[in-house]
């Protein structure tokens, strides 16, 4: 019997599956507990619609991320900072105060946990960050860190 999962089971499949499986597993296990429904013509149209709205979603989400790399890439983002002794800085240039210039100097919001650096800044000067937009789309851009 084939059957169209709902959950995730262990040993058939994962949810959205279309599976093919014993008829008393599926009528007295799957169907009874919820776990799956019969694969009809349909739970058929229904899962190919769900399907479709995925991939599309997929899409358009990737289609963003490719406009926002266009427009910031190889941007540069002057950042000012208190100096302490010997030109270091008092603390240091972190992914978050990165987000905000970004969004006060080039109104593009970008989620700090996207913002990929090897360590916070702690001295001055100018600096590669790559902002990873989407699975396998990232931008680089400057960072220029400058006295106050």
């Amino acid at each position: 019997m084939k059957v169209i999962l709902k959950e995730d089971v262990q040993g058939s499949g994962k949810k959205g599956d279309l599976v093919n499986v014993s008829d008393g597993y599926a009528r007295n296990f799957l169907l009874k507990r919820g776990l799956a429904i019969e694969a009809n013509a349909q739970a058929m149209a229904e899962l190919k619609a769900k399907q479709a709205a995925a991939d599309h979603k997929i899409a358009v989400e990737k289609q963003a991320a490719e406009d926002l790399k266009k427009n910031l890439e190889g941007k540069t983002v002057k950042m000012v900072a208190k100096a302490g002794a010997n030109g270091k800085l008092f603390g240091s240039v972190t992914s978050k105060e990165i987000s905000e210039e970004l969004k006060k100097q080039y109104r593009v919001e970008v989620d700090k946990r996207k913002i990929v650096l090897d360590n916070d800044i702690k001295a001055f000067g100018s600096y590669t960050v790559q902002v990873k937009l989407y699975a396998g789309i990232s931008a680089n851009i400057y960072v220029v860190v400058g006295e106050e």
